[in-house]
């Protein structure tokens, strides 16, 4: 994936005082028994010259079903091990209570080589945790962007 660009959306909400942040758990076979390290913002893939920001809310709406509204707050673009460069936008979650996500789907071969092709959701599930939490579930490199939340925010 070098030269690949992504970007996404981080929801937010404090609850009871805790700011908590919204995570993805990617959907499909290779990440299934995958937890430490794997989730991520809600973000895809950039179409031909879409502007970044579009692309973040489209996909961020694709993959939860929730339609994110309110003030961005850029929190620029990392680069993941892989080389894909993801940007990313914060804004308080409009969601009060718990959520239930619907989102597109995939279809790959599985078993590999085994001819049949199968269809899984680009996002199984996805939910609110704490900062904590978040760092040990979030993928490394996007773990900057809790920290620049953090700093937008203030204590």
């Amino acid at each position: 994936m070098p030269g690949k660009e992504s970007a996404g959306l981080l929801m937010y909400r404090r609850r009871r005082g805790t700011l908590e942040v919204f995570l993805a758990h990617p959907g499909g076979p290779y990440f299934a028994r995958r937890d430490a390290g794997a989730w991520t913002i809600p973000k895809g893939e950039r179409a031909g010259d879409e502007d970044l920001l579009a692309t973040a809310i489209r996909e961020f709406t694709e993959e939860t079903g929730i339609n994110p509204s309110g003030d961005m707050i850029p929190l620029g673009s990392v680069r993941q091990r892989g080389g894909k460069t993801v940007h990313a936008w914060a804004f308080c979650s409009p969601v009060h209570g718990g959520v239930s996500i619907h989102c597109n789907t995939f279809r790959i071969e599985w078993p590999p080589h085994s001819g049949q092709m199968q269809e899984f959701p680009e996002v199984d599930r996805a939910q609110f945790f704490p900062l904590a939490a978040a760092r040990r579930k979030i993928n490394p490199a996007q773990g900057e962007f809790l920290d620049r939340l953090v700093e937008h925010l203030g204590p």
